[in-house]
Protein backbone atom coordinates (compact mmCIF):
# COMPACT_ATOMS: atom_id res chain seq x y z
CA UNK A 1 0.00 0.00 0.00
CA UNK A 2 1.31 3.56 -0.99
CA UNK A 3 1.68 5.81 1.45
CA UNK A 4 0.85 9.91 0.83
CA UNK A 5 4.70 10.28 0.10
CA UNK A 6 5.19 7.82 -2.80
CA UNK A 7 1.81 8.84 -3.86
CA UNK A 8 2.75 12.22 -4.53
CA UNK A 9 6.05 11.65 -5.45
CA UNK A 10 4.87 9.10 -8.26
CA UNK A 11 2.25 11.93 -9.13
CA UNK A 12 4.96 14.15 -9.72
CA UNK A 13 6.89 11.91 -11.97
CA UNK A 14 4.11 11.13 -14.01
CA UNK A 15 3.43 15.31 -14.37
CA UNK A 16 6.86 15.47 -15.50
CA UNK A 17 6.16 12.77 -18.45
CA UNK A 18 3.65 14.09 -19.38
CA UNK A 19 5.01 17.42 -19.33
CA UNK A 20 7.60 16.45 -21.29
CA UNK A 21 5.57 14.95 -23.78
CA UNK A 22 3.85 17.74 -23.98
CA UNK A 23 0.33 15.97 -23.16
CA UNK A 24 -0.69 18.32 -20.44
CA UNK A 25 -3.56 20.53 -22.23
CA UNK A 26 -1.78 24.11 -21.10
CA UNK A 27 1.00 23.26 -23.13
CA UNK A 28 -0.99 22.29 -26.28
CA UNK A 29 -2.34 25.91 -25.77
CA UNK A 30 1.33 27.54 -25.66
CA UNK A 31 1.89 26.06 -28.78
CA UNK A 32 -0.41 28.95 -30.43
CA UNK A 33 -2.14 30.62 -27.57
CA UNK A 34 -4.00 32.98 -30.03
CA UNK A 35 -5.48 30.16 -32.18
CA UNK A 36 -6.40 28.20 -29.08
CA UNK A 37 -8.06 31.68 -27.43
CA UNK A 38 -9.30 33.06 -30.18
CA UNK A 39 -13.44 33.61 -30.08
CA UNK A 40 -14.33 33.36 -33.80
CA UNK A 41 -13.37 31.58 -36.60
CA UNK A 42 -11.63 34.30 -38.59
CA UNK A 43 -9.60 34.88 -36.01
CA UNK A 44 -8.34 31.75 -35.28
CA UNK A 45 -7.10 30.91 -39.11
CA UNK A 46 -5.28 34.16 -38.79
CA UNK A 47 -3.29 33.42 -36.06
CA UNK A 48 -2.66 29.56 -37.47
CA UNK A 49 -1.46 31.87 -40.78
CA UNK A 50 -4.51 30.74 -42.71
CA UNK A 51 -6.52 32.65 -45.46
CA UNK A 52 -10.19 32.66 -45.87
CA UNK A 53 -11.84 29.92 -45.26
CA UNK A 54 -13.14 28.04 -49.01
CA UNK A 55 -15.57 25.10 -48.71
CA UNK A 56 -14.29 21.95 -50.56
CA UNK A 57 -15.87 18.55 -50.97
CA UNK A 58 -12.32 17.30 -50.03
CA UNK A 59 -12.73 17.89 -46.00
CA UNK A 60 -15.18 15.96 -44.36
CA UNK A 61 -16.63 16.57 -40.71
CA UNK A 62 -18.51 14.09 -38.92
CA UNK A 63 -20.38 14.30 -35.35
CA UNK A 64 -24.08 13.34 -34.47
CA UNK A 65 -26.77 15.22 -36.17
CA UNK A 66 -28.17 15.73 -32.10
CA UNK A 67 -25.63 15.60 -29.36
CA UNK A 68 -27.29 14.35 -25.94
CA UNK A 69 -25.04 15.64 -23.80
CA UNK A 70 -23.01 18.75 -24.75
CA UNK A 71 -20.21 18.20 -22.37
CA UNK A 72 -18.89 15.33 -24.45
CA UNK A 73 -19.63 15.17 -28.36
CA UNK A 74 -17.63 12.89 -30.83
CA UNK A 75 -16.13 14.84 -33.74
CA UNK A 76 -13.90 13.62 -36.47
CA UNK A 77 -12.39 15.42 -39.62
CA UNK A 78 -10.20 14.21 -42.66
CA UNK A 79 -9.14 15.09 -45.96
CA UNK A 80 -7.71 12.73 -48.71
CA UNK A 81 -5.38 16.18 -50.40
CA UNK A 82 -1.89 16.40 -50.57
CA UNK A 83 -0.10 19.17 -49.51
CA UNK A 84 -1.98 19.46 -45.97
CA UNK A 85 0.15 20.74 -43.15
CA UNK A 86 -3.01 21.00 -40.34
CA UNK A 87 -6.45 19.64 -39.57
CA UNK A 88 -8.31 21.44 -37.32
CA UNK A 89 -11.59 21.21 -35.89
CA UNK A 90 -13.75 24.36 -34.68
CA UNK A 91 -16.88 24.54 -32.92
CA UNK A 92 -18.75 27.99 -33.94
CA UNK A 93 -20.57 29.37 -31.09
CA UNK A 94 -18.06 27.98 -28.63
CA UNK A 95 -16.18 30.97 -26.29
CA UNK A 96 -13.05 29.25 -27.60
CA UNK A 97 -13.50 27.83 -30.93
CA UNK A 98 -10.61 26.13 -31.81
CA UNK A 99 -11.55 22.40 -30.62
CA UNK A 100 -7.99 20.65 -31.92
CA UNK A 101 -5.25 21.35 -34.07
CA UNK A 102 -3.76 18.31 -35.30
CA UNK A 103 -0.17 18.43 -37.32
CA UNK A 104 -0.56 16.66 -40.45
CA UNK A 105 2.65 15.37 -42.49
CA UNK A 106 3.38 13.52 -45.28
CA UNK A 107 3.30 10.49 -43.65
CA UNK A 108 0.45 10.88 -41.61
CA UNK A 109 -3.29 10.10 -42.29
CA UNK A 110 -5.32 13.47 -41.71
CA UNK A 111 -8.24 11.26 -40.42
CA UNK A 112 -8.76 12.09 -36.72
CA UNK A 113 -11.05 12.05 -34.31
CA UNK A 114 -11.70 13.67 -30.90
CA UNK A 115 -14.74 15.09 -27.95
CA UNK A 116 -15.51 18.45 -27.90
CA UNK A 117 -17.89 20.15 -24.66
CA UNK A 118 -20.28 22.27 -26.83
CA UNK A 119 -23.06 24.98 -24.76
CA UNK A 120 -25.18 24.85 -27.29
CA UNK A 121 -26.06 24.09 -30.94
CA UNK A 122 -23.65 25.31 -33.41
CA UNK A 123 -22.29 24.96 -36.98
CA UNK A 124 -19.07 22.55 -36.47
CA UNK A 125 -16.89 22.77 -38.79
CA UNK A 126 -13.30 20.78 -40.13
CA UNK A 127 -10.26 23.03 -42.15
CA UNK A 128 -7.77 21.80 -43.54
CA UNK A 129 -5.12 24.07 -43.82
CA UNK A 130 -2.32 23.41 -46.60
CA UNK A 131 1.00 23.90 -47.05
CA UNK A 132 0.52 27.23 -48.78
CA UNK A 133 -1.58 28.98 -46.19
CA UNK A 134 -4.86 27.77 -47.82
CA UNK A 135 -7.98 26.97 -45.96
CA UNK A 136 -10.37 24.53 -46.99
CA UNK A 137 -13.26 23.81 -45.12
CA UNK A 138 -16.60 21.36 -44.17
CA UNK A 139 -19.26 22.35 -42.12
CA UNK A 140 -21.86 20.64 -39.97
CA UNK A 141 -24.43 21.68 -37.62
CA UNK A 142 -25.14 19.84 -34.42
CA UNK A 143 -27.64 20.50 -32.00
CA UNK A 144 -26.56 19.56 -28.21
CA UNK A 145 -30.01 19.09 -26.29
CA UNK A 146 -28.52 19.24 -22.75
CA UNK A 147 -25.63 22.18 -22.58
CA UNK A 148 -21.97 20.98 -21.49
CA UNK A 149 -20.83 24.66 -20.69
CA UNK A 150 -22.42 25.61 -18.35
CA UNK A 151 -25.36 26.06 -20.48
Amino acid sequence: MQNRRQTLKHSAMVAGLLASTGLFPQYALAFNKGAFEAKNIADALKALGAGAPTESKDVTIGGPDIAENGAVVPLTASTKLAGVKQLLILVEKNPSVLIAAFNVTPAVEANFATRAKMGQSSDVYAVAITNDGKALFAKKEVKVTLGGCGG
